[in-house]
């Protein structure tokens, strides 16, 4: 048992823990004996933790899926720099089927099949040795973790202020470790399964619908985006093109926009929860109402029409319509779909309600990192793209190539919502409103795809766009300054901490749960009794 303990701690210490110590050499400024001392600490410490851990007839149980589960952790860090923090591992336990397979390829099953289950494999068949009696099981296990604790004594003794210094100012580091997926899948599984859900909490019971000058009820069309980062968006200043279809529709683009996390587990019930991402409790969240529900205490029909994967319990409250792909084989296959198909039948979804509407867009959006099945071939605008899930192996204009395809897919998608929307402008006063949850990495500083831990995101992950477009007559039926809303969207700075407050204003809901500072469009108001006003000198108003 000694051996095996001392052989899995070496190969946890070497080889699946490899990104943190090229990390920590990076961070010592290439010294290298921090390159061959980590090891040896991470090493020591495992056998410490594995001679705990090591208990009869449990022992394999234990690290036969550790060690897969770690291989396969081990390819996400080498291939995209993923960390497995508590964040992580909510979206993977959060993430459909479908979306998962999209990793899968010939380099994820290599590391599985070769660094995970052969090892897997060879743990099973091996015959574990103990003592002869408990009390000499404990003493050679006891002496084992002398040695190790002796050796980890040792090198702090030498450097310890240099590992200190390098750990106090990258705390995120320990999120590094393989497998510290382990212990996170332990506290999410507690967290969701094993704790008691807190009470329900109802939010803004008092909403009322603000007066429009022209008593038409409102339909609003809300697209939530999947993935989209604010820096390659042609409305933001990004130098390519990325939304031909909506350029000459009006959308006002807000062009410094953070968002609440980098995945779309943590980020979409923070988005939409009166939270700020400061203060932000999950467990709060969805068990409390959000600002679709507020809204919808103030009679208005909601309707959440699904295409990522889930919607991570927003929509709890009121209809919801999740596509099936067997419905639409023309725009779906091997369950993925084309986010065209969230169009399908929509005059018969807003047609069954005369009344205020919100109808609620889930797309897939621009989501790795399969991006080219994201959008129709015929729809694709920038070639050579990167059509494989391995996309390492890609160069970086194929990479930038295929996603920037997925944003001027979304884009296509956003525009023939809009003229959907317009036909209805004589019954209806009509809206749009488009927002991300999260950014993407597309290998800058070598981070591929979402989920890194918030505190070292980069810009690409946390910086989204977000749009509105006011349809005809709209900005004046609800006493809306368009001029001073395009002017906060090109100078000043948000976040997903305003869109609670901001969705109930630009749709009209007056809420006691509605903060005024937080809420883009309450400075740009008008009241309804100045429309008259403004009527002469907007050409919109009708």
């Amino acid at each position: 048992m000694v051996f095996l303990i001392t052989l899995l701690s070496i190969y946890y210490g070497f080889v699946f823990n490899y990104p943190i110590i090229d990390k920590i050499y990076i961070l010592s400024d290439n010294q290298s004996v921090f390159y061959f001392l980590s090891p040896l600490v991470l090493t020591f410490a495992f056998i410490i933790i594995f001679s705990i851990l090591a208990l009869p007839y449990l022992f394999k149980a234990i690290q036969i899926p550790l060690l897969i589960t770690s291989a396969l952790a081990f390819y996400a860090s080498i291939k995209y720099n993923v960390m497995f923090d508590y964040s992580m591992i909510e979206n993977i336990f959060e993430t459909d089927t479908g979306e998962a397979f999209t990793y899968i390829n010939f380099g994820s099953i290599s590391y599985f099949i070769f660094l995970g289950l052969l090892p897997a494999l060879i743990v099973f068949k091996t015959k574990i040795t103990y003592a002869k009696s408990i009390t000499r099981e404990i003493i050679n296990r006891l002496l084992l973790v002398i040695v190790a604790v002796v050796g980890i004594l040792f090198i702090a003794f030498f450097y310890y202020k240099d590992y200190a210094s390098i750990g106090r100012n990258n705390s995120y580091l320990n999120k590094m470790i393989n497998p510290a997926h382990a212990y996170n899948s332990y506290k999410y599984l507690k967290i969701t399964y094993l704790t008691k859900e807190l009470a329900y909490k109802k939010i803004g019971q008092d909403a009322s619908l603000e007066n429009s000058s022209n008593d038409k009820p409102t339909l609003m069309i809300l697209v939530v985006g999947e993935t989209a980062r604010s820096q390659n968006i042609f409305y933001n200043g990004y130098a390519r093109n990325t939304n031909p279809h909506t350029q000459d529709m009006g959308i006002i683009s807000f062009q410094d926009v953070s968002s609440c996390g980098t995945a779309t587990a943590h980020s979409l019930p923070c988005m939409f929860s009166n939270m700020n991402r400061s203060n932000y409790d999950k467990n709060r969240a969805i068990t409390q109402d959000n600002a679709l529900d507020v809204i919808s205490h103030a009679g208005v029909d909601m309707l959440w029409i699904e295409n990522d994967g889930g919607d991570k319990r927003v929509a709890d409250n009121f209809s919801k319509i999740e596509i099936a792909a067997e419905d639409s084989p023309e725009l779906c296959d091997a369950g993925s779909c084309y986010d065209e198909v969230l169009l399908q039948n929509l005059d018969e979804k807003i047609q069954k309600n005369k009344g205020n509407q919100l109808i609620a867009l889930h797309i897939k959006g621009s989501h790795g990192p399969t991006y080219w099945q994201r959008y129709p071939e015929s729809k694709a605008r920038f070639t050579p793209a990167c059509n494989q899930s391995d996309i390492e192996h890609c160069s970086d204009q194929e990479i930038v190539n295929v996603y920037d395809n997925t944003l001027v897919y979304t884009d296509y998608i956003i525009a023939q919502t809009i003229k959907k929307l317009t036909e209805y402008s004589k019954q209806y006063n009509v809206a749009l409103m488009y927002i991300s949850d999260h950014g993407e990495s597309l290998g800058e500083n070598g981070l591929y795809l979402h989920g890194a831990p918030y505190m070292i995101a980069p810009e690409e992950q946390t910086q989204v766009p977000w749009f509105m477009w006011l349809g005809n007559g709209y900005a004046a039926a609800k006493g809306i300054d368009k001029q001073c809303l395009l002017d906060k969207a090109n100078n000043d700075t948000f976040s997903h901490d305003n869109l609670f407050h901001t969705l109930l204003g630009f749709y009209g809901v007056d809420s006691t749960a509605k903060d005024s500072q937080l809420d883009i469009i309450a400075s740009c108001k008008q009241s309804i009794s100045n429309i008259a006003k403004t009527k002469s000198v907007d050409p919109e108003i009708n």
